[in-house]
């Protein structure tokens, strides 16, 4: 089964993917977890990363929409 999207919906996700992380990574207990000495990622990963990764996936979205716009 494939789900449709459109690119606006796709973006408006992702947005609120990056506001859920926001509020996940301004939480006094998150910020004591990533704090401890025991955290750690395989590739030392933290949450801040998958916000910006979010981020740079919806310029890029942005990106071919106005490329493409211009054809």
């Amino acid at each position: 089964m494939e789900i449709k999207l459109t690119t606006s919906e796709i973006r408006t996700i992702l947005q609120g993917c990056q506001h859920t992380l926001r509020l996940v990574g301004s939480s006094k207990d998150y910020r004591r977890l990533q704090s401890s000495e025991y955290f750690s990622t395989s590739n030392d990963v933290v949450l801040n990363d998958a916000f910006n990764v979010l981020g740079e996936i919806a310029d890029a979205i942005d990106e071919v929409e106005q490329a493409t716009q211009q054809l």
